[in-house]
């Protein structure tokens, strides 16, 4: 319930519009979900000899497993030999075995990315030409079955339980302390704290599965688990169990002696649980942020704080309107929300908001990097999709605002009308009193007549009981059970009276309706913030496509060259404007002169007017080079050099130096067959 009013609305969409338009002008690299960028041998290119080892590089550090990369051949069988091999930065590799025939090979792999997701993919290459394959060039990640849905649904019972926990404890001591000694709100929170264990506990579990086989049965697999506590997700989850049992301490007072202090006590307890509270909140929020998006890419010390700020203002915003929701509708009568209560939480609410742009605005330049990727990625699609529910989420809120508005202005004159019957009853106190006298000493005197003069028959009924009237005797049990019935009826009308009470005040039932809104939309936002947390960034999702886009040299043939041979690089210098693609066109590509032609883009595919490119070429197999080339500047982004001299046919490494500024530069490199 979100105190929205139009000039600060305005005022904040004009913001995140301004930031957001700078933050993303100006991007910059970042990685998280590792992308596979590069192999050797490249995909989908034919080589004349079997190498002895297959490498992939990815836009990040990852864990593999002993058996994360495998090589097949075209009959199906593994080629592979040993474990994947770190040899350098993010280049992992696998040695093969000797005497591979010709054919097309695939090369499969599942690893887990540095903010913990697991990543598969697959591609192939040829040796001598390519064949037949009974190999499907796919792979199916393990967490896309069973398993995988598993550990989708207790992250998001993770997410709502933390919600729930931590907005409801922060709406009952921020905004309606009352609250604590209300059964519902009471029954709301410990589950809450419930959900939250359970999930844990759960995803704990299915994590090996989860990264490794995908198999429903390893759930319990004890060396699983094992592998997984040494792992930093798996000491996240540890962590977030530790807290959750510090969080039952706090449940446990908030729930029991808060209630039962006195308000000067009752103050001096919420100082005290609210340091304490936030304490424990925000380490469960950073259980998150450590082993996540937040943990990876650039400036992740600045990333994990906010990430933080972020799940904290979602829970105080989404958690407090749910607690709010559960006690417009099952608080009881005498103790009722109160209009202070929920404009308290109106406030609270519209503070979440602003923090929530401004760290969602942060959040979406790191992971995003340029506008297309708003529209071009699932996870941009995604975004788009959360930041119109959270629109529709405040626009519902303002509705809101204004029943806790005539909630506000309806309380006046009924306190004042209270005032009044009040009065009335006091004056009527005394006839009232006299009367209720006389027919008391009526009443008194009848019954002595009765006594005196009456036969003895009504008075023996009277001392016998109604059980033995008559002579007749009711057995124990008729009795409890009528009790019980008499019991339930009371329940039942005691609970259908409390409804009434509540429905009776139109602005307070429409207010009811309004947040049941809310809280309908707010479930739908945090299933789509869930599904967010586990796609691949669309940063790391457009590098990936530029890398499968990136041309394979073509095989050679005898003769003079093989027409033209273009080969793009992509390149990251590391500064803050170091990223892009270079592209080496070598026509003919053959033993002599060659005319080559090299052009720098961004990512973005626009031109690149970098200071300085220079190509060196070696063959390695005959101890050749390298041999400078020096190309001319012929336009923004574009260079030439004609008159190349390639002494001999073979399998070249083309190098080219990229310098983006006075310190920033990389070099990469490609093999091209030439002759």
């Amino acid at each position: 319930m979100t105190q929205t009013i139009a000039p600060r609305l305005r005022t904040l969409v004009l913001l995140f519009l301004a930031v957001a338009g700078a933050l993303l002008a100006g991007a910059a690299p970042a990685s998280a979900h590792a992308a596979l960028t590069g192999s050797d041998p490249q995909q989908g290119s034919v080589v004349d000899r079997a190498p002895t080892q297959v490498s992939l590089t990815f836009s990040e550090p990852i864990a593999v497993s002993d058996d994360a990369v495998r090589v097949l051949d075209p009959k199906g069988q593994r080629v592979d030999k040993g474990a994947p091999v770190n040899p350098s930065g993010t280049t992992y590799s696998v040695q093969l075995v000797g005497g591979l025939p010709d054919g097309t090979y695939t090369v499969a792999y599942q690893v887990v990315s540095a903010d913990s997701h697991p990543v598969a993919g697959a591609f192939t290459f040829s040796i001598g030409a390519p064949s037949e394959t009974s190999v499907p060039a796919s792979a199916q990640a393990s967490g896309d079955g069973l398993v995988g849905g598993l550990y989708g649904f207790g992250r998001y019972v993770s997410y709502a339980g933390f919600v729930v926990l931590v907005g409801g404890a922060a709406f009952v001591l921020a905004c309606w302390q009352r609250g604590s000694g209300v059964r519902a709100v009471q029954r709301l929170i410990v589950s809450g704290w419930l959900a939250l264990t359970a999930a844990t506990l759960a995803l704990l579990l299915l994590r090996g599965s989860y990264t490794r086989s995908g198999k429903i049965g390893d759930v319990f697999d004890l060396t699983l688990l094992g592998e997984v506590l040494q792992t930093k997700t798996g000491a996240a989850l540890v962590s977030r169990l530790l807290l959750l049992a510090a969080a039952a301490l706090f449940i446990a007072v908030l729930f029991g002696a808060y209630e039962k202090r006195e308000d000067e006590e009752k103050r001096d307890l919420t100082f005290g649980l609210a340091i304490g509270g936030t304490v424990v909140a925000a380490g469960l929020a950073a259980s998150w942020a450590m082993s996540e998006h937040a943990s990876q890419g650039l400036q992740a010390g600045i990333a994990m704080p906010v990430d933080v700020l972020h799940l904290l203002a979602v829970a105080a915003w989404l958690g407090g309107l749910t607690t709010l929701l559960v006690a417009l509708y099952r608080a009881p009568a005498d103790t009722p929300v109160d209009r202070t209560a929920v404009r308290r939480f109106s406030r609270l609410a519209f503070g979440s908001v602003v923090v929530l742009v401004a760290t969602g605005v942060y959040q979406s330049w790191r992971q995003l990097g340029s506008w297309s990727a708003f529209t071009d990625t699932r996870y941009g699609q995604l975004l788009l999709a959360k930041i119109g529910l959270v629109v529709v989420l405040v626009a519902i809120a303002s509705v809101s605002r204004r029943w806790t508005a005539r909630l506000a202005q309806a309380a006046a004159p009924a306190a004042a009308g209270q005032e009044h019957e009040g009065e009335k009853e006091s004056a009527d106190a005394v006839p009232a009193q006299q009367s209720e006298t006389g027919r008391a000493d009526a009443q008194q005197s009848d019954a002595g007549r009765a006594g005196d003069g009456g036969s003895g028959a009504t008075g023996a009924e009277e001392a016998a009981g109604p059980g033995e009237q008559d002579g007749r005797e009711e057995p124990g049990g008729a009795d409890s059970a009528r009790a019980a019935q008499l019991a339930r009826q009371r329940a039942a009308m005691e609970t259908a009276r409390q409804k009434r009470l509540r429905d009776a005040d139109p602005n307070r039932f429409g207010l009811r309706r309004s947040v049941l809104a809310e809280a309908g939309v707010a479930v739908v936002l945090l299933a789509v913030t869930t599904v967010l947390t586990q796609t691949e960034p669309g940063r790391t999702e457009q590098e990936a496509k530029a890398a499968a886009s990136i041309s394979s040299p073509s095989s050679a043939a005898p003769g003079q060259g093989t027409g033209a041979v273009t080969l793009n690089m992509p390149f990251d210098t590391g500064g803050g404007n170091g990223k892009g693609i270079v592209t080496i066109d070598l026509d003919p590509a053959g033993v002599g002169d060659n005319d080559l032609h090299l052009y720098v883009e961004r990512t973005d595919g626009k031109a690149f007017d970098v200071p300085e490119v220079k190509v060196a070429l070696t063959l390695s197999a005959q101890d050749i080079g390298p041999l400078p080339v020096v190309p001319d500047r012929v336009a923004t982004g574009h260079w030439s050099a004609s008159g190349v001299q390639i002494p001999m046919a073979g399998d070249w490494k083309i190098e080219v130096t990229v310098r983006t500024s006075d310190i920033d530069q990389v070099t990469v490199s490609k093999n091209a067959k030439i002759g």
